[in-house]
């Protein structure tokens, strides 16, 4: 099933949910006058770009110290929109992928941006999966287009900012020494991320609560495999002030999965179990949430679709990120209004952001109205 046949049969089931139509459609034309353009082709550009993060990232599977990135721009008419690709190793994309990628795509023969269908077909049709490159060209194209209409993407889907939710600052797997030096520096947070899934889960939890009582969420990536520990962590977490538990098992241990939901204290949120839109559906009745990544699901213009869809459902939403720049992190930051959680500090954890963008201010997600496009500034 193609693209456009897929998001005409879930706007249909949006309908029959009772998600209003509007929220389905594509209807940048109509919140602004659309500008004049001249007729020229999109015209895009990219750099490799190496992240170096602040501290070892550490999960249950692997560990590392930079993300391999490419940074995007798209321009038209003397204006240009901004877009990054992100590279985790186990997302099986990188800067050669990317690039090679990129370099297939000829723009130019785009002289309308607002088409973002039909430029989204065309990457499809040049090849499947390569998430994370056409994020990069999304994020860029939704960054240029509210820039020719002059107004944040937030504002273009009619979002209240004030309903932004806090972001949580997340706290890798590392020594009780190092794991209470992160917690010092999360001082400006109101919820601390947890990563887990090794044999010393109660030790981290337990290092933490010796120096906060902040509120925590824990995120296990596939790292617990028995059902019944799964349960005794969650109820234990529950009692040491934890909101959710993010993708506590493999992803194919499904039934295993529902089980753990059924008899949950906490809510179980998906994450390695789904990639982009069409996996939404799978995730009803086996997960109580699911976590939408740009880097995962293509860009904004599934992100949004997907946020709808959860929502209609029944689904709570969470917003996450990969280790990104400002960049995708404030294009990630105009979804926060639909969110009921968000975990966007992939910008705090490195040491070479070249965006200015989002702000936390008391540990919330701000965003700005004199900011247009994804609300990022290249430095």
């Amino acid at each position: 099933m193609d693209r456009r046949h897929f998001i005409r049969n879930m706007a249909l089931a949006g309908m029959a949910l009772g998600i209003p139509s509007r929220l389905w459609a594509n209807d940048s034309h109509t919140q602004t006058e659309q500008p004049k353009l001249s007729g020229k082709g999109l015209q895009l550009t990219f750099t490799p770009y190496e992240l170096k993060l602040r501290h070892s990232f550490n999960l249950a599977k692997f560990s590392r110290t930079t993300t391999p990135d490419v940074l995007t721009s798209i321009t038209i008419d003397g204006i240009t929109g901004y877009g990054e690709a992100s590279m985790p190793p186990y997302l099986g994309e990188s800067i050669e992928s990317v690039t090679k990628f990129l370099s297939r795509l000829d723009l130019s023969q785009f002289s309308d941006p607002f088409r973002i269908d039909d430029i989204h077909d065309y990457m499809d049709g040049i090849a499947p999966g390569n998430s994370a490159a056409k994020a990069s060209v999304d994020i860029a194209l939704h960054d240029l287009l509210g820039k020719l209409m002059g107004q944040p993407w937030y504002r273009i889907w009619g979002l209240n900012p004030s309903l932004a939710p806090a972001t949580s600052y997340t706290i890798g797997i590392d020594t009780p020494d190092m794991v209470r030096v992160k917690v010092e520096e999360a001082a400006p947070y109101k919820v601390l991320k947890v990563k887990m899934g090794l044999d010393r889960d109660r030790e981290t939890i337990e290092a933490i609560r010796s120096m906060t009582d902040r509120p925590i969420c824990v995120d296990v990536n596939q790292g617990w495999n028995d059902k019944h520990m799964a349960l005794d962590m969650c109820h234990w977490l529950k009692e040491q002030g934890c909101l959710f538990v993010e993708q506590p098992m493999p992803k194919e241990m499904i039934d295993e999965t529902v089980w753990l939901r059924e008899r949950s204290p906490l809510p179980i949120v998906a994450d390695e179990f789904m990639q982009g839109l069409a996996d939404v559906p799978r995730c009803h009745g086996v997960y109580d949430a699911i976590n939408i990544k740009l880097m995962k699901c293509g860009g904004l213009h599934d992100a949004y679709k997907m946020a709808v869809l959860a929502r209609g459902m029944g689904m709570k939403v969470m917003l996450g990120c990969m280790t990104e720049t400002s960049c995708a992190i404030s294009a990630a930051s105009q979804l926060a209004p639909m969110a009921d959680w968000a975990d966007l500090d992939g910008n705090l954890l490195i040491a070479n952001d070249c965006f200015s963008g989002m702000k936390i201010v008391d540990g919330m997600i701000t965003l700005r109205p004199d900011l247009p496009g994804i609300g990022a500034t290249k430095i």
